[in-house]
């Protein structure tokens, strides 16, 4: 080979590998950087200490750990970065999330909020819901002022988008104790106060029957959605809104 030929194989070499640097190697996008450095964050704890890891409460797989820590996995990136501030800003009190979420970075809090939202939900083996399901969770009570739980939170416990967060899945123990902070003013990132509203309208033991029920749900409809009006306007919100009436013509 000449030495003009050798220049030139040179040269061309890195030049034909970079294309495919980009498209196997390289970081393609944003979200896909954020899971990466999540999954390192939520496996070892970032500035928060290895004591604080995500997965030692929240599990491998996101799941949660069947008692007081909910699933993370295939929650709204969006919500989970949103809870994460309310923990740093006092808005969400849970004395350990705390200071977790005040030793996170926001870019941190947003990277393991796209880790967790990237992980599959696995419904796994759950007990049947109970049947008929409480009144409550698909009718509401109207002489209470009360939607019913399924506007929002969908009839399978699917969750309706970003602002309205799935239920199935998670704890019933997770659920009922939620539902006590919302009664107490200690989760307060509802602009409109809608949960706080709810919470203090319902018995105890409505509490636990919908908590019970909710969390035996398995996340799947197979059926049309139900309730299509009653959805969350503000994105920041953690509590539904109230379905508006229309204008009188």
């Amino acid at each position: 080979m000449s030495r003009a030929s050798q220049l030139l194989s040179r040269w061309l070499w890195p030049a034909c590998l970079a294309p495919l640097a980009a498209c196997g190697v390289a970081e393609r996008t944003a979200a896909d950087r954020f899971t990466r450095s999540g999954e390192l964050l939520a496996l070892s704890g970032g500035d928060a200490g290895a004591a604080n890891a995500c997965f030692a409460c929240h599990g491998l797989n996101g799941q949660g750990n069947g008692a007081g820590a909910p699933r993370l996995a295939g929650l709204d990136a969006g919500y989970l970065a949103r809870q994460m501030d309310a923990y740093a800003d006092g808005l969400r009190r849970h004395p350990e999330m705390e200071s977790i979420a005040r030793q996170f970075s926001q870019a941190d809090r947003q990277a393991v909020s796209f880790h967790y939202a990237a992980m599959p939900f696995d419904p796994g083996v759950r007990g049947e819901p109970v049947s008929p399901p409480p009144a409550l969770y698909t009718a509401g009570d109207p002489a209470r002022g009360l939607q019913p739980c399924a506007a929002c939170h969908g009839l399978a416990g699917e969750g309706g988008g970003p602002a309205n967060p799935p239920l199935a899945g998670q704890p019933a123990a997770y659920l009922a104790e939620q539902l006590a902070k919302w009664r107490r003013s200690e989760r307060r990132n509802d602009p409109g106060n809608v949960m706080l509203g709810i919470s203090r309208r319902l018995s105890q033991q409505e509490v636990a029957a919908l908590a019970a029920y909710a969390a035996t749900l398995p996340g799947r409809p197979e059926y049309p959605a139900a309730f299509p009006a009653a959805r969350r306007d503000d994105p920041r919100n953690d509590a539904s809104t109230p379905r508006r009436h229309a204008a009188a013509r």
